[in-house]
């Protein structure tokens, strides 16, 4: 009962999550955001001490050390201990985050959207073209959506859906760490004219998505390898030999 609960709730997240990001899409506010942050010159904080080298590269190596971190732990981790995760069930949502973390570069690949700074409105050559027009080249070096950088943190939703099971509390410290982490990286972005903030929404998504289908797919494995209710063999004993 807990399970099924748990997946609707994730369903009911996962649909409202894309609902929001599907309208902030077709309000048009990207370029209205970008031109609070950029102009003709470009953006003055593209090469700023705390956007470029704390938020974007500091963020990248602290994303690496805990995921480093966390793969220690995961196979120092020799059994499951009451209330907490074992060892296969942690790796296995370093996979997941791992998925995650290959994901949304593999998009920004077939992408023909190109960065803000590379519009001729920001001082670059390429014009604006929405990231939905696939394959229909805007004049410049595309390969920008979704956000490459958020993946930083958001592929750490997996941590959330790691814990809730074993304890609730540190699975929701994980979440608002993550939501926090992934709204200054966002922002961090933003100001430096290397992602409209559509870019970071769907780097959200994607994550939340991919880790939510995991658990979901999870759920449904126990399922089948549950032994069945010992009523069910009494109503159907085993034929004689």
């Amino acid at each position: 009962m807990k399970t099924t609960s748990a997946g609707r709730r994730d369903f009911y997240i996962t649909t409202a999550f894309l609902a929001l990001v599907l309208a902030w899409d077709f309000s048009g506010l990207d370029m209205r955001v970008m031109r609070l942050f950029g102009g003709a010159t470009g953006f003055a904080e593209r090469d700023s001490l705390w956007a470029s080298t704390l938020v974007h590269s500091g963020g990248r190596w602290l994303a690496w050390l805990l995921a480093a971190a966390l793969a220690v732990v995961a196979l120092r981790t020799p059994k499951a201990a009451r209330g907490a995760p074992g060892r296969t069930e942690r790796l296995g949502w370093l996979g997941v985050m791992l998925l995650c973390a290959l994901a949304v570069p593999a998009l920004k690949r077939l992408s023909a959207t190109s960065c803000p700074w590379d519009l001729a409105e920001f001082g670059g050559m390429a014009r604006y073209v929405s990231h939905w027009q696939w394959g229909l080249a805007d004049g410049g070096p595309g390969h920008c959506f979704p956000a490459g950088h958020a993946i930083a943190a958001y592929a750490f939703f997996g941590m959330y859906f790691l814990w809730r099971g074993h304890d609730p509390r540190r699975a929701r410290a994980w979440l608002l760490g993550v939501l926090a982490a992934g709204v200054l990286f966002g922002i961090g972005q933003l100001v430096r004219g290397a992602h409209y903030p559509s870019h970071t929404l769907w780097s959200a998504w994607i994550c939340w998505a991919i880790c939510a289908g995991a658990d979901g797919l999870r759920r449904v494995i126990s399922v089948l390898r549950a032994p069945a209710p010992a009523s069910t063999l009494l109503a159907h004993p085993a034929p004689p030999s």
